[in-house]
């Protein structure tokens, strides 16, 4: 009796300890399936505000408040934009002094907590920028998915998609300069974002199935007078825009992608942001496989890298070294493989996603170069 007491005993602690593996898995892969639109990556850092001055505000040193460019400053109740770093400001070896450009609303004060975003404006493109523009509403496989539509005067239509953490406010940054050069932009809100249908199993599945939304806003556009369009995703969006060009019953009208920070590989994407969590590197394989049981993505819908040889469009990838969730060596190897077809513009010292923030003039330069022979 003692012997089968003790035969139960062991496999009920061997098949506890299994369980238990099983859900530390699964909660490490919910650092990217359950990533929040508009909430930081586990990536991006807390700073804490030591005070503001006249054109001024103290942040926490980290690498992240040293990055060169303008970014948005979030936190609980508060938003604000702030500028370079202004080397002869008065500050401490615990400390970095960077220009602040406006308070979009709330309030700062001292010992506030916040995150450097790449969204620079909030709200919408009449709200932010003083744009004419329409909320529309596209039909989707899961139902009406919300959208920008700024009018332009061209027939070739630039839509974009966001990405991880982010919401189709991050559009805003270019938006701008896509109307001066009179680009009709739709900007589209996606499965699992605020006022768009909820995904079935309530999970973001990295653009594997999000693409399809992005057809549905390629369909869209055709049926309102776009002759081609321009993909420009940011992250798992960039990942939407390729899956989209190569599957899309409406490809023949995609003329171009732009691909900001693109992720080419979910794996190491979930890898990446299980780490920022703090998951120890033995449980990292078990986050990958929990991914997969969880959305499907192996066998036949794996998403791997996307094949060079199915590229049939000119790209201009944005991304660098600096990017933590999305490795820019991927991005490399793409536009190695691929030169007739891929431009790859490097960008030094940019967190996932902000590419644009690093040097918005730079940006938008080259941007205006590949998007002149698509007009």
């Amino acid at each position: 009796m003692r012997t089968v007491n003790a035969t139960a005993a062991a496999v009920t602690a061997v098949l506890g300890a299994g369980a238990a593996v099983v859900a530390a898995g699964r909660f490490a892969s919910d650092a990217a399936l359950k990533a929040v639109p508009g909430r930081p990556l586990p990536t991006e850092p807390r700073l804490t505000v030591h005070g503001t001055a006249a054109g001024q505000i103290t942040l926490t040193r980290d690498l992240a408040a040293l990055r060169p460019g303008r970014y948005g400053l979030s936190g609980n109740g508060f938003h604000a934009v702030v500028g370079p770093v202004l080397a002869g400001a008065p500050a401490t070896a615990d400390t970095v002094v960077r220009r602040l450009e406006s308070v979009t609303h709330g309030t700062l004060e001292a010992g506030d907590k916040a995150w450097l975003t790449p969204n620079v404006y909030v709200g919408d493109p009449g709200t932010a920028l003083g744009l004419e523009h329409a909320d529309v509403d596209i039909p989707g496989e899961l139902g009406s998915l919300p959208a920008w539509f700024v009018p332009g005067a061209r027939d070739t239509w630039v839509i974009a998609v966001h990405g991880l953490g982010a919401t189709r406010e991050v559009a805003l940054n270019v938006m701008g300069f896509l109307h001066r050069s009179h680009f009709p932009v739709l900007a589209l809100a996606y499965r699992g974002d605020l006022g768009a249908p909820r995904p079935p199993d309530g999970l973001n599945h990295l653009g594997e199935t999000e693409w399809r939304d992005l057809d549905a806003a390629i369909r869209y556009a055709v049926r309102h007078g776009a002759r081609q369009v321009v993909l420009h995703g940011w992250s798992t969006g960039a990942t939407m825009a390729l899956r989209a060009a190569e599957r899309s019953g409406t490809r023949e009208h995609v003329s171009g992608l732009v691909l900001d920070s693109p992720v080419l590989s979910w794996e190491t994407t979930l890898r990446a942001l299980a780490s920022a969590r703090r998951t120890p590197g033995a449980l990292l394989p078990l986050a990958v496989r929990a991914a997969q049981g969880r959305t499907g993505l192996h066998g036949d819908r794996a998403a791997r890298s996307p094949s060079p040889a199915a590229l049939r469009v000119p790209a201009l990838v944005f991304h660098g070294p600096g990017d933590t969730v999305a490795p820019w060596r991927l991005s490399r190897r793409l536009a190695d493989a691929r030169p007739d077809m891929v431009t790859l513009r490097t960008v030094a010292h940019a967190p996932h996603g902000a590419m644009w923030n690093a040097d918005p003039q730079a940006y938008e330069e080259r941007l205006r170069r590949f998007l002149t022979p698509l007009m």
